[in-house]
């Protein structure tokens, strides 16, 4: 991938050591990690079982939390409306409520992902997990909000240069959680390691998506297997890539 596009350097140590024979985050960095888009796939597959109703359950919570508070915020802002129908302030607050769904949404949201990356260890899970993360709350907000800006400016300069963002920042948000590293230096660490094998990355995604759309067709029944496998195939990648710490397992 050419040097065009690579955003500024910061400072990627992290004194965190890997469990297991896995990756960690000095060699993802340099690239010295392998994976295939079949044997991904398939382990993700094996690691599915027993595993499917903690995810869906994790996925149920999410949307129950996230319907209660949109729910909740619309009684709020139609209560505001009622005294005001000042343009601006209703986009003021169709925004603060936008933000107050990803503000609650992203760490619950990264609950699932580490079910996925701990299982990807055949460490236990619980759909309880999915409140594990609130404490990162801001780190991740901050995140997302710097991986938007720069992909966006990646897609205003010719489309490729925010593919490749797109993909780069593939492990950006776990790298938060799991690394407990701050939001530049994840985003940076997660485009340094992905670079390196960025076209393999990329194939799975592609494969993952149409995995995914396929199994939604027959009323989304296939989601129930393909779903968690595709959590756990996440896990894996990260997995290889970065390791897992011994404290993720041990939670």
């Amino acid at each position: 991938m050419s040097n065009a596009y690579e955003t500024p350097e910061s400072n990627l140590v992290n004194e965190n050591i890997s469990t297991g024979d896995y990756g960690s985050v000095d060699k993802a960095i340099r690239g010295e990690y392998e994976f295939s888009i079949g044997s991904v796939l398939s382990e993700a597959w094996e690691k599915t079982s027993g595993s499917k109703w903690p995810i869906h359950l994790g996925f149920l919570y999410y949307f129950l939390v996230v319907l209660a508070v949109m729910f909740g915020l619309g009684i709020v802002m139609a209560g505001l409306m009622a005294v005001t129908e000042e343009p601006g302030v209703m986009i003021l607050l169709q925004l603060v409520i936008q933000l107050g769904i990803n503000l609650i949404a992203m760490p619950m949201i990264m609950g699932i992902v580490m079910m996925g990356i701990k299982r990807s260890v055949d460490a236990p899970i619980s759909a309880s997990m999915v409140f594990n993360n609130f404490s990162k709350m801001l780190p991740l907000f901050v995140t997302i909000i710097l991986m938007y800006i720069m992909m966006m400016i990646g897609f205003l300069l010719l489309v490729i240069p925010g593919i490749y963002l797109m993909i780069a920042y593939y492990m950006a948000m776990p790298l938060v959680v799991e690394k407990g590293m701050s939001p530049w230096q994840a985003m940076e660490t997660s485009r340094k390691a992905i670079t390196h094998r960025w076209f393999s990355v990329f194939g799975l995604f592609i494969v993952m998506v149409i995995i995914i759309t396929i199994s939604a067709i027959p009323l989304g029944l296939g989601m129930i297997w393909t779903l968690p496998m595709l959590m756990i195939a996440y896990g894996i990648l990260y997995r290889n890539m970065f390791g897992v710490e011994a404290s993720t397992v041990a939670e």
